[in-house]
Protein backbone atom coordinates (compact mmCIF):
# COMPACT_ATOMS: atom_id res chain seq x y z
CA UNK A 1 0.00 0.00 0.00
CA UNK A 2 1.18 3.51 -0.84
CA UNK A 3 0.73 5.64 2.50
CA UNK A 4 1.75 8.85 0.32
CA UNK A 5 -1.25 8.44 -1.30
CA UNK A 6 -3.09 8.01 1.65
CA UNK A 7 -1.98 10.30 3.73
CA UNK A 8 -1.78 13.53 1.46
CA UNK A 9 -5.81 13.37 0.83
CA UNK A 10 -5.41 12.69 4.88
CA UNK A 11 -3.96 15.79 5.33
CA UNK A 12 -5.31 17.85 2.94
CA UNK A 13 -9.24 17.48 4.82
CA UNK A 14 -7.42 17.67 8.12
CA UNK A 15 -6.14 21.68 6.62
CA UNK A 16 -9.58 21.89 5.02
CA UNK A 17 -11.33 21.17 8.39
CA UNK A 18 -9.35 23.19 10.50
CA UNK A 19 -9.63 26.74 7.63
CA UNK A 20 -13.79 26.19 7.57
CA UNK A 21 -13.73 25.25 11.45
CA UNK A 22 -15.76 21.59 11.33
CA UNK A 23 -15.13 19.22 13.85
CA UNK A 24 -13.79 16.16 12.97
CA UNK A 25 -16.32 13.35 14.47
CA UNK A 26 -15.09 11.54 17.59
CA UNK A 27 -13.25 14.25 17.94
CA UNK A 28 -12.64 16.05 21.55
CA UNK A 29 -12.84 19.62 21.63
CA UNK A 30 -9.65 20.80 24.09
CA UNK A 31 -10.00 24.58 24.13
CA UNK A 32 -7.21 26.94 25.94
CA UNK A 33 -6.46 28.92 29.01
CA UNK A 34 -6.61 32.66 28.68
CA UNK A 35 -5.85 34.27 31.44
CA UNK A 36 -6.94 38.25 32.14
CA UNK A 37 -3.44 39.75 32.14
CA UNK A 38 -4.86 43.27 32.74
CA UNK A 39 -7.43 42.39 35.75
CA UNK A 40 -5.19 43.30 38.38
CA UNK A 41 -5.95 47.23 37.13
CA UNK A 42 -9.49 46.47 38.54
CA UNK A 43 -8.39 44.64 41.17
CA UNK A 44 -9.60 41.20 39.95
CA UNK A 45 -8.08 38.27 41.55
CA UNK A 46 -8.55 34.52 42.55
CA UNK A 47 -8.18 33.58 46.35
CA UNK A 48 -4.53 33.28 46.09
CA UNK A 49 -4.07 36.09 44.26
CA UNK A 50 -3.64 34.84 40.72
CA UNK A 51 -5.47 35.91 37.75
CA UNK A 52 -8.50 35.09 36.01
CA UNK A 53 -9.22 33.30 32.96
CA UNK A 54 -11.82 31.67 30.30
CA UNK A 55 -11.44 29.30 27.58
CA UNK A 56 -12.84 30.88 24.02
CA UNK A 57 -13.70 28.91 21.40
CA UNK A 58 -14.79 31.12 18.72
CA UNK A 59 -17.83 30.70 16.58
CA UNK A 60 -18.13 30.26 13.09
CA UNK A 61 -20.62 30.55 9.74
CA UNK A 62 -24.11 31.84 11.07
CA UNK A 63 -23.26 31.79 14.67
CA UNK A 64 -20.47 33.74 14.61
CA UNK A 65 -22.22 37.12 15.66
CA UNK A 66 -23.49 34.77 19.14
CA UNK A 67 -22.12 34.14 22.16
CA UNK A 68 -22.23 31.56 25.27
CA UNK A 69 -20.95 31.94 28.38
CA UNK A 70 -20.82 29.12 30.93
CA UNK A 71 -19.63 29.96 34.30
CA UNK A 72 -17.72 26.50 36.31
CA UNK A 73 -18.80 25.46 38.94
CA UNK A 74 -17.43 23.90 42.04
CA UNK A 75 -18.81 24.33 45.35
CA UNK A 76 -17.81 27.44 48.52
CA UNK A 77 -15.69 28.07 50.81
CA UNK A 78 -18.02 29.74 53.68
CA UNK A 79 -14.87 30.44 56.36
CA UNK A 80 -11.12 31.11 56.46
CA UNK A 81 -9.88 27.63 57.04
CA UNK A 82 -11.53 25.65 54.01
CA UNK A 83 -11.09 29.13 51.79
CA UNK A 84 -7.17 29.24 52.85
CA UNK A 85 -7.61 24.80 51.76
CA UNK A 86 -9.31 26.07 48.58
CA UNK A 87 -6.80 28.98 47.83
CA UNK A 88 -4.26 25.86 47.30
CA UNK A 89 -6.19 24.09 44.92
CA UNK A 90 -7.11 24.33 41.56
CA UNK A 91 -10.86 25.42 42.68
CA UNK A 92 -8.88 28.98 44.15
CA UNK A 93 -6.38 29.25 41.56
CA UNK A 94 -5.40 29.43 38.32
CA UNK A 95 -1.87 28.71 38.80
CA UNK A 96 -3.12 25.00 39.54
CA UNK A 97 -5.51 24.26 37.16
CA UNK A 98 -5.48 22.71 33.97
CA UNK A 99 -4.88 24.85 31.08
CA UNK A 100 -7.07 22.78 28.67
CA UNK A 101 -10.43 22.83 28.80
CA UNK A 102 -12.44 19.28 26.92
CA UNK A 103 -15.43 21.18 25.62
CA UNK A 104 -18.78 19.21 25.51
CA UNK A 105 -22.44 19.19 25.92
CA UNK A 106 -24.09 22.65 25.48
CA UNK A 107 -19.92 23.48 24.53
CA UNK A 108 -19.40 21.23 22.16
CA UNK A 109 -19.00 22.62 18.37
CA UNK A 110 -20.06 19.49 16.87
CA UNK A 111 -23.97 19.85 15.49
CA UNK A 112 -24.79 16.78 16.06
CA UNK A 113 -23.91 17.09 19.42
CA UNK A 114 -25.11 20.30 19.85
CA UNK A 115 -27.69 21.18 17.60
CA UNK A 116 -28.42 25.09 18.56
CA UNK A 117 -25.14 26.92 19.85
CA UNK A 118 -22.55 24.55 18.03
CA UNK A 119 -21.59 27.17 16.04
CA UNK A 120 -21.40 29.83 18.76
CA UNK A 121 -18.71 31.88 20.54
CA UNK A 122 -18.37 29.21 23.42
CA UNK A 123 -16.56 30.53 26.78
CA UNK A 124 -16.03 28.93 29.86
CA UNK A 125 -15.62 31.02 33.22
CA UNK A 126 -13.08 29.63 35.31
CA UNK A 127 -14.37 29.29 39.02
CA UNK A 128 -11.73 30.91 41.19
CA UNK A 129 -13.19 32.84 44.21
CA UNK A 130 -15.37 30.60 45.68
CA UNK A 131 -18.79 32.80 46.20
CA UNK A 132 -20.22 31.95 42.55
CA UNK A 133 -18.45 34.98 41.12
CA UNK A 134 -20.27 36.91 43.81
CA UNK A 135 -17.83 38.48 46.46
CA UNK A 136 -16.26 41.62 47.10
CA UNK A 137 -14.04 41.56 50.52
CA UNK A 138 -10.62 41.02 51.57
CA UNK A 139 -9.02 38.89 54.38
CA UNK A 140 -5.91 39.89 55.66
CA UNK A 141 -4.71 38.35 59.14
CA UNK A 142 -0.88 39.72 58.54
CA UNK A 143 -0.05 35.83 57.81
CA UNK A 144 -2.64 34.98 55.66
CA UNK A 145 -4.08 37.01 52.64
CA UNK A 146 -7.32 36.10 50.97
CA UNK A 147 -9.14 37.53 47.82
CA UNK A 148 -13.00 37.63 47.80
CA UNK A 149 -13.21 39.28 44.58
CA UNK A 150 -15.37 37.08 42.63
CA UNK A 151 -17.43 39.92 41.27
CA UNK A 152 -14.41 41.65 39.75
CA UNK A 153 -13.93 38.30 38.40
CA UNK A 154 -17.13 38.54 36.61
CA UNK A 155 -16.02 41.96 35.48
CA UNK A 156 -12.66 41.62 34.49
CA UNK A 157 -13.60 38.51 31.74
CA UNK A 158 -16.75 40.50 30.07
CA UNK A 159 -14.53 43.66 29.94
CA UNK A 160 -11.98 41.06 28.05
CA UNK A 161 -14.55 39.52 25.77
CA UNK A 162 -16.54 42.82 24.66
CA UNK A 163 -13.94 44.20 22.47
CA UNK A 164 -13.42 40.50 21.59
CA UNK A 165 -17.16 40.65 19.53
CA UNK A 166 -18.78 40.19 22.90
CA UNK A 167 -19.88 44.00 22.59
CA UNK A 168 -21.43 43.37 18.95
CA UNK A 169 -23.50 40.39 20.20
CA UNK A 170 -26.83 39.55 18.54
CA UNK A 171 -27.37 36.78 20.32
CA UNK A 172 -26.20 35.79 23.94
CA UNK A 173 -26.99 33.17 26.35
CA UNK A 174 -25.53 33.49 30.49
CA UNK A 175 -25.43 29.66 31.26
CA UNK A 176 -23.68 27.61 34.13
CA UNK A 177 -23.50 24.47 36.05
CA UNK A 178 -24.08 24.22 40.35
CA UNK A 179 -22.48 26.84 41.69
CA UNK A 180 -22.03 28.48 38.26
CA UNK A 181 -25.78 28.24 37.99
CA UNK A 182 -25.81 29.79 41.09
CA UNK A 183 -23.54 33.00 39.62
CA UNK A 184 -26.33 32.93 36.86
CA UNK A 185 -29.06 33.91 38.48
CA UNK A 186 -26.73 36.77 40.24
CA UNK A 187 -25.37 38.05 36.86
CA UNK A 188 -28.20 37.67 34.77
CA UNK A 189 -29.43 40.83 35.15
CA UNK A 190 -26.07 42.69 35.00
CA UNK A 191 -25.01 40.67 31.92
CA UNK A 192 -27.72 42.03 29.88
CA UNK A 193 -26.14 45.73 30.53
CA UNK A 194 -23.23 44.85 28.75
CA UNK A 195 -24.61 44.54 25.23
CA UNK A 196 -26.58 46.00 22.74
CA UNK A 197 -30.18 46.87 23.40
CA UNK A 198 -31.43 44.83 20.22
CA UNK A 199 -29.36 41.83 21.48
CA UNK A 200 -31.40 38.84 22.08
CA UNK A 201 -30.08 38.00 25.94
CA UNK A 202 -31.50 35.02 27.58
CA UNK A 203 -29.83 32.74 30.63
CA UNK A 204 -29.92 29.35 31.75
CA UNK A 205 -29.02 27.91 35.60
CA UNK A 206 -28.46 24.54 35.41
CA UNK A 207 -28.74 22.32 38.98
CA UNK A 208 -28.33 26.09 40.76
CA UNK A 209 -31.09 26.35 42.33
CA UNK A 210 -30.85 25.70 45.59
CA UNK A 211 -33.38 25.33 48.15
CA UNK A 212 -34.00 27.26 51.23
CA UNK A 213 -35.08 24.23 53.19
CA UNK A 214 -34.93 22.46 56.36
CA UNK A 215 -32.48 18.86 56.99
CA UNK A 216 -34.31 15.79 57.95
CA UNK A 217 -33.02 17.31 61.37
CA UNK A 218 -35.29 20.11 61.11
CA UNK A 219 -32.03 22.58 61.38
CA UNK A 220 -31.38 25.52 58.13
CA UNK A 221 -28.01 23.79 56.68
CA UNK A 222 -27.89 25.78 53.76
CA UNK A 223 -29.52 28.96 55.24
CA UNK A 224 -26.67 28.75 57.47
CA UNK A 225 -24.13 27.88 55.20
CA UNK A 226 -25.38 30.28 52.79
CA UNK A 227 -25.21 33.28 55.12
CA UNK A 228 -21.57 32.66 56.84
CA UNK A 229 -20.84 32.71 52.94
CA UNK A 230 -22.50 36.03 52.33
CA UNK A 231 -20.89 37.76 55.23
CA UNK A 232 -17.16 36.67 54.78
CA UNK A 233 -17.19 37.18 51.13
CA UNK A 234 -19.37 40.30 50.82
CA UNK A 235 -21.79 38.85 48.40
CA UNK A 236 -24.43 41.39 50.23
CA UNK A 237 -24.14 43.75 47.68
CA UNK A 238 -24.29 42.23 44.81
CA UNK A 239 -26.85 40.84 45.25
CA UNK A 240 -30.39 41.75 43.57
CA UNK A 241 -31.06 44.96 44.69
CA UNK A 242 -34.55 44.82 44.53
CA UNK A 243 -34.90 41.79 46.15
CA UNK A 244 -32.72 42.62 49.09
CA UNK A 245 -34.22 46.23 49.07
CA UNK A 246 -37.80 43.98 49.87
CA UNK A 247 -36.66 41.88 52.66
CA UNK A 248 -36.17 41.45 56.29
CA UNK A 249 -32.90 39.08 55.91
CA UNK A 250 -31.65 40.51 52.62
CA UNK A 251 -28.78 37.78 52.43
CA UNK A 252 -31.14 35.29 51.68
CA UNK A 253 -31.75 36.57 47.92
CA UNK A 254 -28.83 34.40 47.74
CA UNK A 255 -31.23 31.65 47.16
CA UNK A 256 -33.18 31.43 43.56
CA UNK A 257 -36.65 31.25 44.64
CA UNK A 258 -36.22 34.55 46.62
CA UNK A 259 -34.88 36.57 44.11
CA UNK A 260 -35.75 34.78 40.81
CA UNK A 261 -39.05 36.88 40.29
CA UNK A 262 -37.00 40.13 39.87
CA UNK A 263 -35.18 38.80 37.06
CA UNK A 264 -36.46 40.28 33.95
CA UNK A 265 -34.54 38.82 31.55
CA UNK A 266 -35.86 35.44 30.05
CA UNK A 267 -34.50 32.62 32.04
CA UNK A 268 -34.37 28.91 32.07
CA UNK A 269 -34.35 26.61 34.96
CA UNK A 270 -32.74 23.10 34.70
CA UNK A 271 -32.57 20.88 37.30
CA UNK A 272 -33.50 17.58 38.39
CA UNK A 273 -36.24 17.33 41.22
CA UNK A 274 -34.43 15.03 43.01
CA UNK A 275 -30.80 17.13 42.62
CA UNK A 276 -28.17 15.10 44.59
CA UNK A 277 -26.08 17.98 45.84
CA UNK A 278 -29.34 19.10 47.78
CA UNK A 279 -29.95 15.33 48.34
CA UNK A 280 -26.65 14.90 50.27
CA UNK A 281 -25.94 18.31 51.55
CA UNK A 282 -28.96 20.31 52.25
CA UNK A 283 -31.52 17.77 52.94
CA UNK A 284 -29.37 14.97 54.64
CA UNK A 285 -26.20 16.55 55.46
CA UNK A 286 -23.71 14.24 57.24
CA UNK A 287 -24.58 16.45 60.31
CA UNK A 288 -27.97 15.36 60.27
CA UNK A 289 -27.51 11.54 59.62
CA UNK A 290 -24.49 10.87 62.36
CA UNK A 291 -25.88 7.04 62.55
CA UNK A 292 -25.24 6.89 58.26
CA UNK A 293 -29.25 5.44 58.26
CA UNK A 294 -28.95 7.27 54.28
CA UNK A 295 -25.75 6.11 53.42
CA UNK A 296 -26.76 3.41 51.10
CA UNK A 297 -29.69 5.07 49.84
CA UNK A 298 -27.32 8.37 49.18
CA UNK A 299 -25.18 5.39 46.69
CA UNK A 300 -28.40 4.12 45.24
CA UNK A 301 -31.96 5.62 45.21
CA UNK A 302 -32.84 1.88 44.73
CA UNK A 303 -31.91 1.34 48.14
CA UNK A 304 -34.28 3.83 49.92
CA UNK A 305 -36.69 2.61 52.12
CA UNK A 306 -40.64 3.82 51.44
CA UNK A 307 -39.89 6.30 54.25
CA UNK A 308 -37.08 7.76 52.83
CA UNK A 309 -38.67 7.96 49.54
CA UNK A 310 -41.43 9.91 50.74
CA UNK A 311 -38.56 12.36 52.51
CA UNK A 312 -37.63 12.38 48.45
CA UNK A 313 -40.65 13.21 47.29
CA UNK A 314 -40.85 15.87 50.07
CA UNK A 315 -37.59 17.72 48.32
CA UNK A 316 -39.62 17.48 45.01
CA UNK A 317 -42.40 19.21 46.13
CA UNK A 318 -40.37 21.86 48.15
CA UNK A 319 -38.93 22.52 44.44
CA UNK A 320 -41.83 22.83 41.96
CA UNK A 321 -43.74 25.16 44.79
CA UNK A 322 -40.62 27.14 45.27
CA UNK A 323 -41.09 27.51 40.74
CA UNK A 324 -45.04 27.14 40.95
CA UNK A 325 -45.47 30.94 40.77
CA UNK A 326 -42.72 31.14 37.94
CA UNK A 327 -44.23 28.46 36.13
CA UNK A 328 -47.95 29.77 36.21
CA UNK A 329 -47.03 33.80 35.39
CA UNK A 330 -43.29 33.57 33.36
CA UNK A 331 -44.51 34.41 29.52
CA UNK A 332 -40.69 34.02 28.16
CA UNK A 333 -39.22 31.61 30.98
CA UNK A 334 -38.28 28.03 30.46
CA UNK A 335 -38.37 24.93 32.72
CA UNK A 336 -37.22 21.55 32.81
CA UNK A 337 -37.37 19.62 35.80
CA UNK A 338 -36.62 15.89 35.18
CA UNK A 339 -36.64 13.28 38.30
CA UNK A 340 -33.41 11.62 37.88
CA UNK A 341 -30.58 11.84 40.48
CA UNK A 342 -28.21 13.57 38.96
CA UNK A 343 -26.34 17.20 39.28
CA UNK A 344 -25.78 18.94 36.24
CA UNK A 345 -27.03 17.89 33.25
CA UNK A 346 -26.10 20.66 30.59
CA UNK A 347 -22.26 20.12 30.07
CA UNK A 348 -22.04 16.42 30.19
CA UNK A 349 -22.91 14.70 26.70
CA UNK A 350 -24.81 11.81 27.60
CA UNK A 351 -26.98 14.44 29.44
CA UNK A 352 -27.44 17.24 26.91
CA UNK A 353 -28.37 15.42 23.81
CA UNK A 354 -27.47 11.90 22.91
CA UNK A 355 -29.74 8.29 21.71
CA UNK A 356 -30.46 7.49 25.01
CA UNK A 357 -30.31 10.99 27.16
CA UNK A 358 -32.79 12.14 29.59
CA UNK A 359 -36.31 13.41 28.04
CA UNK A 360 -39.41 14.76 29.18
CA UNK A 361 -42.36 14.09 26.58
CA UNK A 362 -39.67 12.70 24.13
CA UNK A 363 -37.85 16.27 24.66
CA UNK A 364 -33.91 16.36 25.35
CA UNK A 365 -32.78 19.22 27.42
CA UNK A 366 -30.54 20.35 24.31
CA UNK A 367 -34.10 20.59 22.78
CA UNK A 368 -36.01 21.97 25.17
CA UNK A 369 -33.68 24.87 25.81
CA UNK A 370 -33.17 25.57 21.93
CA UNK A 371 -36.87 25.38 21.92
CA UNK A 372 -37.21 28.06 24.63
CA UNK A 373 -34.21 30.26 23.31
CA UNK A 374 -35.69 30.32 19.97
CA UNK A 375 -39.11 30.91 20.76
CA UNK A 376 -39.87 27.87 19.00
CA UNK A 377 -42.79 26.87 21.57
CA UNK A 378 -42.99 26.99 25.02
CA UNK A 379 -41.09 25.11 27.40
CA UNK A 380 -41.82 23.85 30.90
CA UNK A 381 -41.31 20.73 31.61
CA UNK A 382 -42.08 18.83 35.06
CA UNK A 383 -41.31 15.20 35.26
CA UNK A 384 -42.95 12.50 36.92
CA UNK A 385 -42.12 11.31 39.90
CA UNK A 386 -38.76 9.15 40.81
CA UNK A 387 -39.24 6.09 39.54
CA UNK A 388 -41.62 6.70 37.14
CA UNK A 389 -38.66 7.96 34.23
CA UNK A 390 -36.99 5.34 32.79
CA UNK A 391 -34.25 7.50 30.61
CA UNK A 392 -32.46 8.74 33.54
CA UNK A 393 -28.99 8.53 33.76
CA UNK A 394 -28.89 8.19 37.94
CA UNK A 395 -25.75 10.06 38.43
CA UNK A 396 -24.84 9.31 41.98
CA UNK A 397 -21.09 11.10 43.17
Amino acid sequence: MNLAAVEAPLLVLLLLAAALRWPLAGARLLVEMTVVQNASSIGAFCLDGSLPAYHLDRGFGAGAGNWLLQFEGGGWCNDVKSCLERANSRRGSTRLMNKWEDFSGILSNDASLNPDFYNWNRVKLRYCDGASFGGNALFDNGTSLLYFKGQKIWESIILDLLPRGLGTARKALLSGCSAGGLATFLHCENFSKYLPRNASVKCLSDAGFFLDLRDIGLNHTMRNFYRDLVALQGMQQNLNEDCTAASYFPELCIFPQYSLKYITTPFFVLNSAYDVFQFHHGLVPPSADLRGHWNHCKLNPAECSEQQIQVLQGLRISMLSALRLFYEYSSRGGMFINSCFAHCQSESQDTWFGEDSPTIDDKTIAEAVGDWYFSRRNTKEIDCAYPCDSTCHNIIP
